[in-house]
Parts: C-alpha cells; structure tokens; sequence
C-alpha cells in the first residue's frame, strides 16, 4: 500500500497543474541567471569601451563568452530580476561620477557584486522551496523513453521553430546589448538613462507577460500575438533609427512599446517549442538545448559583425553636424531587430501550429 501510495504522488506530480506556490518558486530560480544575462546583454560592450577596448575587441570578447555558453549549454543539458538589476544601475549610475577608468571599473564593479548577492539569495529560497518530483519508471512511465536526434531533423516544424526562435533572442539580445550605446552617445540622454530606459522596457514586458498568461493558447493565437509582436518592433525599429537627438524624450514612450513587442514575441516564441515537443518529452533536452545554442551563437555573430564596423568614437558622434546620425549602434537597434521580427513573422504565417499542448496552472497569477 505504501509503494502504491507513492507512486500515485508521483504520478500526481507529473499531471496535476501548477499551484501558485510552486510557481512563485520557481520564478525564484531564474533570478540569478536573469540578472547576469542583463548584466551581460546590457553593460558589456558598454563598458569594455569605456575602459578602453575597441568595439572589434569587446565584440570578440562577448562572442567569446557566447561561444563558451552555447556549448556548456548542450553540454549540460522575469520583472524583479532585471528590475532588481537596473535599480542598482540606476543608483550607482546617479550617486557616482565616472571620470577616470578607475571609476568605470568601480562602477560596474558595484553592479556586478549587488546582481551576484540578489541572485544567490534568491537561488537559495528556490532550494528551499522546490519539491522535485520523482521520475517515473515502469510500463507506464514513458518519459524515459528517448528520441534519437534524427527524429527532429525530419520534421519541418522543428526548422521552423528553431528560425524564428532565434530571430527572436536576437531581437531582444542585440537590442539590449545597443541599448545603453544609443541613448548616450546617439541621443546624448542623461547617465541615468542607461538604466531607466532598460527598466522600462523590462517593466511592461513583466506586465505583458502576466496578462498572457492567462489565454488559453491555442496555434492561431500563437502566430496572431507573434504577429503583433513583431509589427510593433518594426515600428519601434523604424523610430530608433530616425529619432532625432531634439526629441530624445520619445525614446520612453518607444521603450514601452518594445517591452511589449518583446513579451508578445518571447512569450509566443519559446510557447511554440512546447508546441515542437508535445508529448515527446524525451527530446526535450535536444529541442531546448540545441535552440538555445544556435541562439547564443547568433547573438555572439551578430554583435561581432556589428562592432566590426563600429569605427566611430563617442566623441566623433557627438561632434557630428546631422541631427540625426544613422551610426551602427541606430543599425543594430533598430534595423536588425525590424528584419528579424519581419522574417520572423514570415515563418510564423506558413507554421502549422494544431496541437493543444498546455494546461492552465492550478491557480491564475493575477488572481
């Protein structure tokens, strides 16, 4: 009886929804490694600049760092995280003047150790207060049943996904990476913009994805929100490019817009892997993990290109007579993104999206 009962908590386990409680943990999980990517996206080419690197080599040392991720990655097998980061930004950005690359360097060094002491703190209330299932084996406990690599090459869903996945990390990656870059140097905004403006767009992704939350997916709705998304960056794509120095104060207002793209997007896009694996969760491993490499490799590429031909300093921008002043950093911010989210859709429309593939959790987030 006693190994019956088990077993039946461990069937529990695997069928019954999420419960508030779990989900709260869980989202605790992702704190340190949602800090550090923005630490990473955000500040990097930042400030290997200001401390003097030239854009080819802070480019070569975020893709080095990509490399090395992606492949760890195979390997191996969302608001208070970034907001929690951007308001440390904020305050170390307004409280402390950078005049020497000594001060640069405590700047970023500040960032750095608060994100690593929030994240840890939080990992530690993930440990404590995740219940990991036991796997379930026997006749009828098919997760263990493996699906070969080959499988996933076979089906054309799977190109599918992986495309517009990708185009979609590199949407908010690269963005994100060029985003300090523009409103200081191009737009000429405020130190504290570097971590406003972020926070902002973080805040109404937040906001964004909690609402989505609670739609009964279905493929169709899938490849319309994914489609909304992606006509929304193209707009906001197309008012980065074009904004003119005078009018910098629009770039709150286009920030908004962006965080809502970017969760309409996201949301959508990893909603689409889970469309991908259905009830194979034996490649589930595969799908995820070699997705999440080709994107890390993309992003690396991209910003690699993109720097290569970042041939102006700061001060040649600030000095130049237009405006309006079309640099890599307005390319890489606003054209990129635009493309990705066009192509993005494209693929969308022609996907053949069917499968019913999640439940509701036990209880709604905005209950």
């Amino acid at each position: 009886m006693k190994g019956n009962s088990i077993e039946d908590d461990d069937d529990d386990s695997f069928t019954e929804p999420l419960g508030r409680r779990s989900v709260f943990y869980y989202g605790m999980g992702h704190m340190l490694n949602d800090i550090t990517a923005a630490c990473w996206f955000t500040y990097l080419l930042l400030f290997l600049t200001d401390i003097g690197l030239s854009p080819r080599d802070a480019a070569m040392v975020m893709l080095s760092g990509q490399v090395a991720d992606g492949f760890t990655t195979i390997l191996a097998g969302e608001l208070i995280a970034n907001l929690s980061l951007y308001a440390v930004a904020l305050i170390v950005f307004a409280v402390t003047k950078a005049n020497t690359y000594a001060d640069v360097e405590n700047q970023y060094r500040w960032i750095a150790y608060s994100s690593i002491f929030v994240g840890c703190c939080f990992v530690g209330i993930f440990l404590f207060g995740t219940k990991e299932p036991r796997s379930r084996v026997g006749a009828q406990g098919n997760f263990h049943v493996r699906i070969a690599w080959a499988y996933w090459f076979k089906r054309v869903l799977y190109y599918e996904v992986a495309i517009v996945y990708v185009l979609t990390r590199l949407i908010v990656n690269v963005s994100q990476a060029y985003l300090a870059f523009y409103v200081i140097n191009d737009l000429r905004m405020a130190q504290s913009a570097k971590a406003l403006v972020p926070a902002i767009i973080y805040t109404c992704s937040f906001i964004v994805s909690v609402i989505l939350q609670e739609i009964a997916w279905t493929g169709q709705r899938l490849k319309a929100y994914y489609t909304a998304g992606g006509i929304i960056w193209m707009f906001s794509g197309a008012a980065i490019i074009f904004l003119p120095r005078s009018m910098s104060a629009f770039m709150y207002i286009i920030s908004i817009f962006i965080g809502v793209a970017n969760a309409l997007m996201m949301v959508t896009g990893i909603s689409m892997q889970n469309v991908l694996i259905g009830e194979n969760l034996g490649g589930c491993a595969f799908v995820c993990g070699s997705l999440s490499f080709l994107d890390k490799i993309s992003c690396g590429l991209a910003l690699y290109v993109l720097q290569s031909f970042q041939s102006c300093s700061p001060e040649l921008q600030r000095t130049n007579a237009i405006n309006v002043y079309i640099s890599v950093t307005r390319f890489g911010l606003g054209l990129l993104p635009s493309c990705c989210a066009l192509v993005g859709v494209a693929v969308t429309y022609s996907m053949k999206l069917h499968t019913p593939f999640s439940k509701p959790i036990m209880e709604p987030l905005l209950e």
